[in-house]
């Protein structure tokens, strides 16, 4: 197995201050936005951009919410491998908002389609966009594009991307993992 550093810290620290400065651009004071990071592993780059929004950019009362989309995968009982849930945590009304879902990669969009079926569960949205860290775009399975992108990675299938947090390994980094 080889691995290939697409991303190191710096890199993603500059993506992310994009990605936060397009945001700000498009939802301003975020008065009638809210952030949606996907579990499991969205919610480590939601939480990053809602902090980096909150302390550098000075926008006040971010709202930002986890959800889990395990139960609602079109996969779900497909595989031998027991799948276990992670814990949405939605205190805010969803209702005629604008959401932005926040996943670190974009792959084959099947999570993104759950997501949309999730959130339903919590009210009827205004709008939907998605923001993520990286775009593998053609992987893609559904008719889903990322409103806004870090980095496009083009992949072929037996490859895989890799996003690595401090919060959880200890490390800022993207890798293109050969198996």
């Amino acid at each position: 197995m080889s691995q290939k550093v697409l991303l190191n810290a710096k890199a993603i620290n500059i993506i992310l201050h994009r990605l936060a400065c397009q945001l700000i651009e498009n939802h301003n004071d975020f008065s009638n936005t809210v952030l949606i990071g996907l579990q499991p592993r969205g919610k480590f780059l939601a939480n990053r951009l809602a902090e980096m929004l909150t302390t550098e950019y000075k926008i006040k009362n971010i709202k930002l919410g986890h959800l889990d989309i395990t139960f609602y995968r079109d996969d779900f009982r497909r595989g031998e491998k027991i799948l276990e849930a992670n814990t949405t945590d939605i205190d805010f009304i969803v209702e005629d908002k604008n959401i932005v879902f926040i996943d670190d990669v974009l792959y084959t969009g099947r999570s993104i389609r759950a997501a949309l079926t999730a959130i339903q569960s919590f009210g009827r949205p205004n709008e939907i966009e998605l923001l993520t860290l990286i775009d593998r775009r053609f992987s893609r399975h559904l008719p889903i594009q990322p409103n806004y992108r870090g980095r496009q990675v083009d992949a072929i299938n037996e490859e895989k991307v890799k996003v690595n947090w401090v919060e959880n390994e200890g490390e800022d980094a993207v890798y293109l993992v050969n198996s």
